[in-house]
This record gives structure tokens, sequence and C-alpha cells, in this order.
């Protein structure tokens, strides 16, 4: 899409697309519509032991299912959402989501210690793959992903999930990309930090002004108490990904709590 806007490239011949590898931002589905002249864009979710996708949305969706769901699971695919005892929760209720067919893979190679966490059967036998994901089924079986548990941040008591506060920065105006984790505090146990990349030529915000914006539809004890810029010329200068280009947040933590140690540290030499 940059290509797009920096070359003003028309894109007639296309029609559809395929989203994967995380949730995708509504911000980004209408850009693809926008930019690519996307009709429909699919939005599958799985991982690479499934084989990979195991649900998917169809053109015949409405709208509001490929903005808020990664769709319905796949034909010859089952899955369930768990408790952490492995209970099936019943729909509308939050919980791990497990998948089982003939996608799963057989096992991580040469750790079936890792395997046995993972790839756990059900009292008939069944082998599901217990996703780490979190998500929820609504009446009509569609499927919304509400985060990584690992992920989840725990401030005060309360459970906190960073993909609502991530896609709430990215409709900010002028943001490319977000990524929110808990930071240590003495106090909370947790805290919320942000980190955020702007759109190349894009003013600024003030922290106050993404605060605000935050604020306008969240709760208040979900608007990030740390925020640091990523980019050129910023102490973190990029996002720091996997090999699949995914955004890796345990070393972002690392990083915030370093940046963090460091404010604290210029501010009581300050005060000497």
């Amino acid at each position: 899409m940059s290509a797009v806007d920096k070359h003003g490239f028309k894109i007639n011949a296309v029609r559809n697309g395929i989203a994967a590898g995380t949730k995708v931002p509504p911000t980004l589905l209408e850009q693809l519509r926008q930019k690519l002249g996307f009709r429909h864009t699919a939005v599958c979710y799985g991982m690479t032991e499934t084989s990979p996708s195991s649900f998917m949305t169809v053109p015949s969706d409405p709208l509001k299912m490929n903005l808020e769901t990664v769709g319905r699971v796949l034909p010859h695919t089952m899955a369930k959402i768990v408790d952490d005892c492995g209970r099936i929760l019943p729909r509308g209720t939050r919980g791990e989501i497990a998948v089982s067919g003939y996608l799963l893979q057989q096992g991580y190679y040469r750790n079936l210690v890792k395997t046995a966490e993972v790839m756990i059967p059900d009292e008939n036998g069944k082998v599901w793959m217990h996703t780490g994901d979190e998500g929820f089924f609504d009446e009509n079986g569609y499927c919304t992903i509400t985060g990584r548990l690992k992920d989840m941040i725990i401030r005060g008591g309360e459970n906190i999930y960073p993909l609502e506060i991530e896609e709430r920065l990215l409709e900010l105006q002028g943001v490319s990309q977000a990524a929110v984790v808990g930071i240590k505090d003495d106090k909370y146990g947790e805290e919320i930090g942000a980190f955020i990349q702007l759109a190349t030529g894009t003013p600024k915000p003030s922290i106050q002004e993404i605060r605000a914006w935050i604020r306008q539809i969240l709760a208040p004890q979900k608007v990030p108490r740390h925020l640091f810029w990523v980019g050129p010329g910023e102490a973190t200068g990029q996002f720091p990904v996997t090999g699949s280009g995914k955004i890796r947040k345990d070393a972002l933590r690392k990083i915030g709590e370093s940046l963090k140690s460091e404010t604290k540290s210029q501010r009581t030499a300050s005060k000497l």
C-alpha cells in the first residue's frame, strides 16, 4: 500500500484478498478496499501447528463479520472454547480456543514436553491443539479473537486485553503500527505500556491527545501509563519481530521496562 501511495498506482484487476497472521484492524481492511480495490477481504485465523487456517470468513459474510470476527470454523475441523481446566464454555464466554481435526500437526520435532503441553486428548481420545489465543463464539458460530492469553495485562487484579487498546490506537490518524504490553509496576503489579509508530511525515500527537483518544471509548484503567515512540531517531528504532513478521511482545516488555528504568533514573538525577 505504501507503493500505491508513493507512485499513484491504480489496481483494477484484483477483486478479493486474504488477510491473516493476526487480527486485522478495521482501519487496515478499509485501506485494502480503498487503495487496492478489494471488494472482499477474507479474514483467516489459525497457526502453523494447524496447517495453518482453521477459521475463515467468506464473501457472503456481512462486513461486520469481517471487521469483528475471523469467521467460522472450516469444514472437517472442530473448535471449542475452554476454561483453564479444559471445560467447554458457553457461547459468548471468553476462553482459550482449541482446535481438532485432520489439520493438526503430529507434534513439535523432538520436543515431547512441549507437544504434551498443548496437544491434549479429551475423554474420548480426540486430540485438541490448545492455541493460547483467547476468544469466544457468537450464536451463529462466528469466532472473535480477544487476544493472546500470555499477553493479557493484570493491573491491580483486573484483566486488561491489549488488543482492544491496540485497535483504538490504530484508529488514530497517522498511527501506522501499535503494540501494547504489560510493564512491571510496584503498586499495580503491571501497568499498560504502548509502543506507537507513526506513518512517515505524520505530526507527532501529544501524550495527552493519545490518552484522551483512548479514553473516549475505553475505561480509564485501560489508558496507557507509559507511551514509547518507535521509528528513526527514537529510543526504539523499529519493532522487534519474529521470522514470520509478528511483533515480539516479550522483547517489547524488556525494552519498555528498560526505558522506564532509564526515565526514573534521569528524574532522580535531576533532583540531586
